[in-house]
């Protein structure tokens, strides 16, 4: 395999290695950290005797996700107010027409299942990963990690056990989220609290994330009184040079909250029986900076 012909296989396989690394970290940046290291070992590795390229470099990347994670737990880091995800703009195209396996990887990549997986420890969460969300066989899995197939087993019992239990159950119908989103969008910006109340779910819940960066509640807000308040009272302080732009978040439709041409916030949320039942607010600026403009 020639330098050049590597480039290309490594390429082609890149938006695989970069799920994977995401969903492992629940960060971009970390993850598009690990896909290079992973780049640098394939590009310096003797390849001839790699006969299924994919898997290779999913077990590279596998492995260093694991690393990157037992470092991140290690230093101990204590996060100001609610986590959550960095927030991954997600677009599977044509790459992916099944339906069920698009909402396969949707559910895998949402805030509501990051949140849990952060609780996993980083084998637990690397099985997980590989299980649930791209398929891969237990007996794959365990060459992967250098683990035999039943303790692998075990593993993806547990986590999946613990990802259950813990992530909320809601809808993935993308137009009714869309529906809902646009909706919400126009009745908290008119301040429209009876609106808000129409469309909130009786014990709603508004994650917001701001790392103690930018103003956001430290604690989960609970009710549709408090978050409906709560989102009227900021729409009212306003923004200079206010815009928004929906795109697609983690496997669903979402808001980017504009001011000028910088990223401000990252509105989704999360829907069950026609009603909102959870809003996911990300205004930690080291999050949104790839979402920049």
């Amino acid at each position: 395999m020639t330098s050049e012909t590597a480039t290309d296989v490594f390429e082609a396989h890149r938006p695989v290695l970069l799920g994977v690394a995401y969903r492992m970290l629940g960060r971009v940046a970390d993850a598009e950290d690990v896909v290079q290291d992973a780049w640098l070992r394939w590009s310096g590795a003797d390849r001839a005797d790699v006969r299924e390229p994919r898997g290779y470099l999913v077990r590279i990347t596998t492995r260093l996700a694991i690393d990157r994670l037992r470092q991140i737990k290690s230093r101990g880091e204590t996060y100001v107010g609610p986590w959550l995800p960095e927030p991954y703009v997600t677009d599977f195209g044509a790459t992916v027409p099944d339906t069920a396996e698009r909402a396969v990887l949707a559910d895998s990549v949402s805030f509501a299942v990051l949140v849990v997986l952060e609780s996993l420890s980083p084998l637990e969460r690397a099985v997980f990963v590989l299980r649930e969300a791209f398929g891969y066989p237990y007996a794959d899995i365990a060459t992967m990690l250098d683990r035999g197939e039943p303790a692998v087993r075990q593993l993806a019992g547990r986590a999946r056990r613990h990802v259950e239990e813990g992530r909320p159950r809601y809808e993935v119908d993308p137009a009714q989220r869309r529906d809902l989103t646009e909706r919400f969008l126009a009745a908290a910006a008119e301040g429209d609290l009876e609106g808000l109340m129409a469309l909130l779910a009786p014990d709603v819940r508004l994650v917001g994330d701001s790392g103690g960066k930018a103003r956001a509640p430290l604690r989960v807000l609970e009710s549709a009184d408090h978050v409906g308040r709560f989102l009227v009272g900021a729409a009212r302080k306003g923004l200079p040079d206010f815009s928004v732009r929906f795109l697609e978040v983690n496997g669903g439709p979402a808001v980017l909250v504009l001011s000028g041409d910088k990223p401000d916030s990252v509105f989704q949320l999360d829907v069950a029986e026609g009603r909102i039942q959870a809003v996911y607010v990300v205004r930690n600026p080291d999050k949104l900076r790839s979402l920049a403009v």
